[in-house]
């Protein structure tokens, strides 16, 4: 018995313009063949959902410190002028 896959096929331009169906296409395990003047130049291929994110919120906690007045500003008054153009 053989098997023949056929992989989904899109234009540059199909592409950007239907660029959300074929993202949910790959993410459902499709593989996506990019054409470029009928020349193939990129396959689209989702992530396996096994994947986990591993951000730890609150990891940082305690790593730095402010020192000083958030609200004043780091330029000296006189410099103002000069981002305005003015001399």
């Amino acid at each position: 018995m053989t098997y023949i896959m056929t992989m989904k096929t899109a234009s540059v331009a199909e592409l950007k313009k239907h660029l959300s169906s074929f993202l949910v296409l790959a993410q459902e395990g499709e593989e996506i063949e990019v054409l470029k003047h009928n020349i193939p130049i990129a396959h689209v291929i989702g992530i396996p959902r096994g994947t986990t994110n591993r951000t730890r919120l609150g990891c940082g906690q305690h790593t730095g410190r402010i020192v000083g007045d958030l609200t004043e500003s780091l330029l000296p008054p006189d410099h103002w002028n000069m981002l305005r153009g003015e001399l």
